[in-house]
């Protein structure tokens, strides 16, 4: 392919693929198709792909030097403008590898940041793609200034070219310190507003990028969330009202693709971005049953949700897209490692019943069955469990009243704090507790306030 066979835009760069396969390391059947999917998302057009197995990488140019030369003769022959590497590059390496193709060369974390900065629609996620785009960029200021080894620096003197370097890098560090104020302040009034969400259950999808998580969230509320075929299509959480039969209205979101080697910069940055997941009940991880690296994914998942801190979270695994499925020994292995798996089409509707009934269950394991005894005049406590949970019966014994309720775990602690409030597990027709002897840590009836 030649400069002249290229579809014409500034978008249209062609691309040359290098990628290398560590011992330690095991792909599904094409190494760099991954890659490909973040380039063609990007914009550019691949004319090239390179790849070696090494048992590690090369510490000055990643790759072996006849390796090398071999990618040296591609960028001739295919005229390409862009070198891209499906792993994260020293700045050191990036330095010799452009030395070596006088072309363009770009990691991973540089195209993943590329296609954020395009797609950020919102304040907060342009606030965190700049935050890290700048935390990346910042080591390797250098590299941007190759005109430095062109000035000569005698003793004493330093170059014009070596002083804007410095001011350039206080200027990126003031820029970094500044986008984090505001990312924090961002972050805690997301918190206050995720945690003011207290009268609803909160159900999150997570998942894989382009696992079907937009999908699946508008054949579950009608929300008309934009759904394209693409890498990180979805970077800005939205949540909408699901009606959850048999169980309730609660409150689900859609939030950002993770994806193998996530930028650690972009994870710290997208925590605002990602208080949804962090302050959910439930969380749904989509994965895409019909792609081949289906088990991989998943696995990569987990991994940012122990980034996040949260992967100890009730989580519920959906196997999205078995309609697409074609080769059944990827997702039988899944199968084995993932028994409780719920497979399910969001396209045609197939298992949605299921995983609503699946999620009512799933939410109703965190509520408890409580008698609370009260004063009869205390009537904050009765409209808080009245907003908070679901009021089943009232007695009334003299002056006191006792409720039977069903609530959430979570809103208990408001019992424990209230002075003349007792409670216990509710005793059922049969007089036996419709509790577990260790679901409740708080004040039993009869206990002194």
């Amino acid at each position: 392919m030649t400069s002249h066979d290229r579809k014409p835009g500034v978008e249209s760069e062609a691309a040359i693929l290098v990628g290398i396969e560590l011992s330690d390391r095991t792909f599904h059947e094409d190494p760099l198709d991954e890659l490909t999917g973040l380039v063609e998302t990007a914009g550019a057009t691949v004319v090239g792909r390179v790849t070696q197995k090494r048992k590690a990488p090369d510490k000055a140019t990643y790759i072996g030097k006849g390796k090398l030369e071999q990618l040296k003769q591609l960028v001739d022959a295919t005229e390409a403008d862009v070198v891209v590497f499906d792993n994260d590059l020293s700045p050191a390496q990036i330095r010799n590898l452009e030395q070596t193709l006088n072309i363009k060369t770009l990691d991973r974390t540089e195209v993943i940041l590329d296609i954020f900065s395009s797609r950020a629609q919102t304040h907060e996620s342009r606030l965190a793609v700049e935050l890290a785009q700048l935390e990346y960029s910042l080591p390797r200021l250098k590299r941007m200034w190759t005109h430095l080894s062109r000035m000569k620096m005698g003793v004493g003197m330093r170059g014009p070219g070596e002083k804007q370097l410095e001011t350039d890098r206080r200027l990126v560090e003031k820029r970094i310190n500044d986008l984090r104020r505001d990312l924090q302040r961002i972050e805690k009034r997301k918190e206050r507003e995720v945690g003011a969400r207290g009268d609803r259950m909160t159900v999150s999808l997570i998942g894989y990028t382009n696992a079907g998580k937009s999908t699946l969230m508008n054949a579950l509320t009608e929300a008309e969330v934009l759904v394209e075929d693409k890498l990180f299509a979805t970077l800005d959480t939205r949540t909408r009202r699901w009606q959850l039969p048999g169980w309730g209205p609660v409150l689900l979101s859609d939030t950002v693709g993770f994806i193998r080697d996530l930028p650690h910069q972009l994870i710290a940055s997208f925590k605002a971005t990602l208080e949804e997941a962090r302050q959910a009940d439930l969380l749904i991880h989509v994965a895409d049953a019909s792609n081949p690296a289906a088990l991989e994914q998943i696995v990569a998942v987990y991994q940012v949700l122990k980034e996040l801190e949260i992967e100890e979270k009730n989580t519920l695994l959906v196997l999205n897209k078995v309609d697409r499925v074609e080769n059944l020994a990827p997702i039988q292995a899944i199968r084995n490692r993932y028994p409780n798996a719920l497979e399910l089409s969001a396209q045609t509707g197939d298992g949605l019943t299921r995983l609503a009934g699946m999620v009512g269950e799933a939410l109703s394991r965190d509520f408890l069955d409580l008698e609370i005894e009260m004063d009869v005049s205390n009537g904050r406590m009765l409209a808080y469990l009245s907003k908070y949970g679901e009021v089943l019966s009232k007695t009334f014994v003299e002056n006191r009243m006792i409720v039977h309720c069903r609530m959430a775990s979570k809103y208990q602690g408001r019992l424990q704090e209230a002075n003349d409030v007792f409670y216990q597990p509710y005793a059922g027709a049969n007089g036996v507790s419709t509790e577990r002897p260790d679901a409740l840590n708080g004040k039993s009836i009869g206990e002194v306030a």
